[in-house]
């Protein structure tokens, strides 16, 4: 089901809820970032400071604002909870593509909400016009991986030193799927 606020997409499913970032999310977002289990495969190691965690939400805040991305709070249908985030970066209207990403508190890890959140933002973006869709894991990210082959997402591509973190280049894998 998807409802629409501020032109911003709402969307349910069985067990979720997903609305659109806000500035306020800042406090539940902080310690997914702080975890360093949660950010193992991330770009940059966890972020200790909220100051920087609320800069990289107010950045992704004015990217919905310009209608270059969607970013979702994800959390429990029935009772609320913050679970994690997912969104559509990138969006690129004249390609008709867009990348995905998804980011998940531990507590919430193996119970299938990244899963069922992701089917809904994939039905939202085929229902938007987007015809292409990318996403990105860091070799290792055997979870991510296997979450992507489920929602139908083939690898693409190896790039080799694509991130440079903690002093070290890492090699990312590319997968993508055609809506």
């Amino acid at each position: 089901m998807i409802l629409e606020t501020r032109r911003l997409p709402i969307l349910e499913t069985e067990r979720l809820r997903l609305e659109p970032l806000t500035a306020a999310d800042v406090e539940h977002v902080f310690p997914l970032m702080d975890d360093p289990e949660v950010m193992a495969y991330w770009d940059s190691p966890e972020i200790d400071d909220p100051d920087l965690v609320a800069e990289i939400v107010t950045g992704e805040v004015a990217d919905m604002e310009a209608g270059l991305a969607v970013h979702w709070a994800m959390r429990g249908l029935a009772d609320g909870a913050f679970l994690g985030c997912c969104d559509l970066s990138q969006i690129d209207r004249r390609h008709k593509r867009a990348e995905v990403g998804f980011m998940l508190g531990r507590d919430a890890w193996g119970r299938g909400y990244a899963l069922e959140a992701m089917r809904s933002v994939i039905a939202y973006a085929a229902g938007s016009g987007l015809r292409k869709l990318n996403a990105r894991t860091h070799l290792g990210n055997r979870r991510s991986e296997h979450l992507l082959a489920k929602l139908g997402f083939e690898e693409e591509g190896l790039i080799r030193g694509y991130v440079l973190r903690d002093g070290e280049r890492r090699d990312c894998r590319l997968f993508g799927v055609l809506l």
